[in-house]
């Protein structure tokens, strides 16, 4: 379903995202993993041409993407950021709404996919006239989502999502957004810095550092296999704090950081 071939990002002397070649498969949730500056976000915005790549290409089901306009191509791709951008002067329906008014849909039309996608987020539907301010962050979080859905889109792109919610909040949407993506049978890129999450969430880890792709698998094979450092000791982090927990629930009296 998407395709990247031999990407490659250069800012001035900065190589940011160096030869980077993947595959998605349709239906699959990859996670772009590692550390803030190794490229992922680049990555993300390079497959909507949000950022223009360098070299190399992106297909996305086997079309190439610069054969489109950027605002055509932006239009079939879902995109969730951890800012969640939603236009303050617009209710949430209307912010919802976006997309499909900017595709020319009949009211009725989008009235009825507004109202589906508010209880597929599960958002109660008076919810849909209040203004973004009003709601609490998490709410704001799934309006995100419901407006990146809102064109029926097969593909969709996660920038660290979650990333600014409170641990309770964030699991309760790591879990409604899996069931989400399962249901419409999504093809997602799901960027992270967070190695519990992408282990929970993924199809397969690409793990990436300074830009680029040391290595990617299912999470199991990158717990059991990896095949660099930089991999290994990623993935040894939550390892180490599962270790810490199950000392303290054994109640050997060690305070010690993980």
């Amino acid at each position: 379903m998407i395709e990247l071939e031999h990407l490659t990002k250069r800012y001035g002397g900065t190589l940011a995202v160096d030869d980077l070649s993947l595959q998605v498969a349709a239906g699959e949730l990859l996670v772009l993993l590692g550390e803030s500056g190794c490229g992922k976000t680049t990555t993300l915005k390079m497959i909507n041409r949000l950022i223009e790549p360098s070299a190399g290409r992106v297909r996305i089901d086997g079309e190439p993407a610069e054969s489109l306009p950027p605002h055509v191509l932006r239009r079939r791709i879902g995109y969730v950021f951890q800012k969640i951008g939603l236009f303050p002067h617009l209710t949430v329906a209307e912010n919802v709404a976006t997309t499909p008014v900017l595709l020319g849909w009949d009211r009725a039309r989008i009235r009825a996919r507004v109202d589906a996608l508010l209880e597929l987020v599960e958002l109660e539907p008076a919810l849909g006239g209040r203004r973004p301010a009003e709601l609490s962050g998490g709410q704001q979080q799934r309006v995100g989502v419901a407006r990146a859905l809102a064109a029926e889109p097969r593909v969709m792109l996660l920038d660290e999502p979650f990333g600014a919610l409170d641990p309770l909040t964030r699991t309760r949407l790591q879990e409604s957004f899996a069931r989400i993506r399962r249901r419409l049978r999504l093809t997602a890129v799901f960027v992270t810095h967070d190695i519990a999450e992408a282990l929970l969430l993924a199809d397969r880890i690409a793990v990436m550092d300074r830009g680029r792709l040391l290595q990617v698998g299912t999470p199991r094979a990158l717990m059991t296999a990896p095949a660099h450092e930089f991999v290994a000791a990623l993935m040894d982090t939550p390892r180490r704090q599962a270790l810490f927990v199950a000392r303290l629930l054994e109640g050997d009296g060690s305070e010690a950081s993980p």
